[in-house]
Parts: C-alpha cells; sequence; structure tokens
C-alpha cells in the first residue's frame, strides 16, 4: 500500500457524511451514534485521505450479520482484526478510501479514546501541526512501506493519545 500524506482536504467532511449515511441506512436500528475520527476530521490537520468512520452500536455481535451488506457497498469485513469488541470494515484494498470501527456503546474505553484523540488535536493545534508533520515526513520516508510508516508514528501516537485522554477527562 502506497503511503501518501496530504494537506487537509475539506471534503473529506463532506465524504464522511455521504459514507455515514449509507451505513446508516445499513445498520439502521441498531446504530445509536456515528463519529467522524482520525485525521481527516481534523481541519488543518495532514493526513492520508482515509475516512475513518466509528458507529456506535446496541449490540457488536449484531454487526457480523451486515457483512453481506457491507461487502455490496464495497467493504472488505476484517472482523476485530486486533482489537477485542470492535468490528472493522476496509474499502479500497490498496487505494484505500474508507475504513469502519464499529464499537457496542458501553465500550467506553475505545469510543473515549478515539473522540480523545480528535478533540484533542482539533483544540491543540500546535500538537496537530507536530503529528502531522511526522506523518508527512514518515511518508517521504517510507513511501511505499506501511509497516515502517506505522511503526515511526507509534510512540508520537501513543504519548499523544495518553495527553488526549487525560485532557478528555478533565475537561
Amino acid at each position: 500500500m502506497k503511503v501518501e500524506v496530504r494537506e487537509h482536504n475539506e471534503q473529506w467532511h463532506q465524504m464522511f457524511k455521504d459514507e455515514s449515511c449509507r451505513i446508516n441506512g445499513l445498520l439502521g436500528d441498531e446504530l445509536v451514534d456515528i463519529h467522524h475520527i482520525g485525521s481527516t476530521s481534523v481541519s488543518g490537520l495532514k493526513a492520508k485521505p482515509i475516512i475513518d468512520i466509528m458507529p456506535i452500536v446496541k449490540d457488536i455481535e449484531k454487526i457480523d450479520s451486515f457483512n453481506k451488506q457491507m461487502e455490496e457497498i464495497g467493504y472488505e469485513c476484517m472482523g476485530e482484526f486486533g482489537i477485542k469488541g470492535r468490528r472493522y470494515f476496509r474499502k479500497g484494498l490498496d487505494n484505500r478510501t474508507h475504513q469502519i470501527h464499529v464499537f457496542q456503546l458501553d465500550n467506553k474505553k475505545d469510543i473515549n479514546r478515539h473522540l480523545a484523540v480528535r478533540d484533542y488535536l482539533r483544540t491543540h493545534s500546535e500538537d496537530a501541526k507536530m503529528y502531522g508533520d511526522l506523518k508527512e515526513n514518515l511518508a517521504q520516508q517510507f513511501p511505499n512501506d506501511i509497516v515502517s510508516y506505522a511503526d515511526g508514528k507509534e510512540t508520537f501516537v501513543k504519548e499523544l493519545e495518553q495527553k488526549a485522554l487525560i485532557w478528555y477527562e478533565i475537561g
């Protein structure tokens, strides 16, 4: 997978809205809420042009019954994919456009982790700039190596997450 980091694109918000309408139509009453997360949800933040969507549902086990419908709208169903209690879907194979991270309503740990980082970066522009610059540099260093790209930002992301969670819980 090619690693490409771009300047923020305001169209990303509309892409989220369009896709969240499709997901809402599929999940119906099972859906409690849906959030735009990840770097594309933060205005001004450089990002890989992949829209991260976090639907919050009543019962995570029921989500498996929607796999066929998700495949019909272009998603690859990946199960938990390394995070217990999540259902992960991705669209676009090597030219990925969307990633969906579904969590059950009572999974506050994972939900809050994603929302804390998003909201922290939305309100802390210096940290957002440092993060964007790091991602841009790593993408230039490892344009064809997503693993090295991810490894290169791991320490920064863990520290950012801890800072964001403390800020989120205090606020």
